[in-house]
Parts: structure tokens; C-alpha cells; sequence
């Protein structure tokens, strides 16, 4: 499904998308496209893409093609998906040590429906850091490799 919705190929296109993305949440999911996780995570993307096309814009970014946004989100399991608002970075608490990204696929369409919307509204009102509407049986459980460093 991952040909679906269109792909940030390198850092420059990242960073366009970033920059350019006004008062909608922009989804970055990265990952890469032969995983079978990150196949059901596009899957659950495309099918939300048109519902949510007022608040949200969502691409996708392969870790191979951007290193440097690779190891500044710290994404050592795929698929990880970053959100931003006006080119702000959007945190989110999900109830895990890490708050910057979701690692894993969501479990179901509404779950990621969900999450946008709270993020949306949550960066209309200026907030930085929202708290995640997701079950937390629904999200994945996961270790930092670096904890307590």
C-alpha cells in the first residue's frame, strides 16, 4: 500500500515538507517500504489519508534515504512515525519513556484517526505535547537501548 502516499525520497524534501505544511498536522512515517510492519501501517495511512486531508498531510520516508533524521528521532525500530504542526515538532504521551515518536503500527484505522485529531486540536491551541487517546493495551510496548545513560 505504500504506493499509495507519496514518499519524501531525501533531507531536502524532508525538510521542504516540514517547512512548507501549514496549520495541518504533518505525518512522517518512517520506515521502509518491504517491511511487512511497516506495509500495515501504510495500509491503515492510505485508507485514513482522504478522512483526515482537512487536518493532516501524510508522507512517507524510507531510513535508508535520511540518515540524519534517522539519528536525530533515534529511530532504531521501524516503522516510527513523527508528527509536526507548523513545523513545530508535536510530542505525544503515550504513556511510554518516549515521547517523540510511535513506534510500531496502530492497531486500527480509529486509533490513528484518534491521535491525529488530539494532536490537531491540542497544536490549535498551542500546545506542544498532548496526551495520547489510544488504549494503551493498543500500543506497542517496546526497550530504549539507551536507558539510564
Amino acid at each position: 500500500m505504500s504506493f499509495l502516499l507519496p514518499k519524501l525520497t531525501c533531507k531536502r524534501d524532508v525538510d521542504q515538507a516540514i517547512k512548507s505544511v501549514a496549520e495541518k498536522v504533518l505525518v512522517l512515517r518512517f520506515g521502509r517500504d518491504n517491511d511487512a510492519v511497516c506495509l500495515q501501517l501504510d495500509d491503515i495511512l492510505a485508507k485514513t489519508a482522504h478522512d483526515l486531508s482537512k487536518m493532516a498531510v501524510i508522507y512517507l520516508v524510507d531510513v535508508n534515504n535520511v540518515p540524519v533524521y534517522t539519528q536525530y528521532f533515534d529511530i532504531s525500530y521501524i516503522p516510527s512515525t513523527v508528527f509536526f504542526f507548523n513545523g513545530q515538532h508535536m510530542k505525544v504521551d503515550y504513556g511510554s519513556p518516549d515521547h517523540t515518536k510511535f513506534v510500531g503500527s496502530f492497531k486500527t484505522k480509529q486509533d490513528f484517526i484518534d491521535l491525529v485529531e488530539v494532536i490537531y486540536r491540542g497544536a490549535m491551541r498551542g500546545k506542544l505535547i498532548v496526551r495520547s487517546p489510544i488504549d494503551p493495551k493498543n500500543i506497542p510496548k517496546y526497550d530504549l537501548l539507551y536507558q539510564g545513560i
